[in-house]
């Protein structure tokens, strides 16, 4: 067995945990992904002589990793890719178990938002010492601080979160469920659902792309709205979309369409439907495996 060979191997049983580490840092399934790709090309260019925490070694680069990527995000930098060396078995294009546990977690959907907030630096600070239990000695290097002014990162850091987290997680948490309660009555056609969730003067708004695959320019009122959902969301799915509950129609695996809500008074208010594929792009969508 060659060293890479080893080296991919021994990245391979410690992917999971990497992959938490970043779509935490990150609040994103896709960036994820990509932050721990990009960890395997710097390890699998530097090699492992010498370590002899490897596991450590290895959340300390993708701690690096996704700061840059956080203080690429802030300042709207967009980094080249380059060509890959043979990565790991095993590697998912697509979000994972873990996605799904978060998205039905209001908890972590309140600490998505709040953690878009915080600085980058104060960002991987807290989230490598409150949750992964990373020691702020460890920690320091990463964020170019000393371990007490990474300290005081984590601390501010955390402060902002239990001020924060309480509010939106209540408003988060009643938004995830009537999406959810509105996906499940859409797919198994319960009519009478679906008008319990909608307000009567609920509008359904559709872009000029999502007209042209079939969708209706407008629809108001809860009976038509409901008509139009009742039984035909069988392809949607549960989704983050810039941090807050919504769907999207993802044939072959990729968003053709996402529904945002508008939710008033726990009733829907309005849905809109996007396909246009720039603004697709634009949007920070989560969509986890069923």
């Amino acid at each position: 067995m060659s060293e890479l060979d080893w080296l991919a191997g021994r990245f391979e049983e410690n992917r999971g945990r990497l992959r938490q580490v970043a779509y935490r840092m990150l609040g994103s399934a896709a960036e994820a992904d990509d932050a721990v790709q990009e960890a395997w090309l710097r390890v699998s260019r530097s090699g492992a002589g010498g370590v002899e925490n490897l596991a450590g070694w290895l959340t300390t680069i993708t701690a690096r990793v996704c700061l840059n990527m956080l203080q690429a995000r802030r300042s709207r930098l967009e980094e080249p890719v380059g060509a890959q060396p043979p990565e790991p078995a095993g590697r998912r294009d697509r979000p994972g178990p873990e996605d799904q546990a978060l998205l039905a977690d209001s908890v972590g959907l309140a600490l998505l938002a709040v953690l878009d907030t915080l600085s980058p630096a104060e960002r991987v600070a807290f989230i490598l010492h409150d949750m992964f239990a990373v020691t702020f000695e460890e920690i320091a290097p990463i964020v170019d601080r000393s371990p007490a002014a990474t300290r005081q990162l984590a601390s501010r850091a955390r402060r902002r979160i239990q001020g924060a987290a309480p509010s939106a997680g209540a408003g988060r948490a009643r938004q995830h469920k009537v999406v959810t309660a509105f996906l499940a009555a859409s797919q198994r056609g319960d009519f009478a659902a679906l008008l319990d969730l909608l307000d009567p003067g609920v509008v359904l708004r559709a872009d000029q792309a999502a007209v042209r695959i079939g969708a209706p320019g407008q629809l108001h009122g809860a009976h038509d709205v409901a008509g139009r959902f009742s039984g035909q969301a069988r392809g949607a799915r549960l989704a983050l979309i810039d941090g807050a509950a919504g769907l999207a129609w993802t044939p072959g695996g990729k968003p053709r369409v996402v529904f945002t809500f508008t939710i008033t008074g726990g009733k829907i208010t309005a849905i809109d439907m996007t396909a246009d594929p720039g603004r697709l792009r634009q949007l920070d969508l989560v969509i986890p495996d069923r």
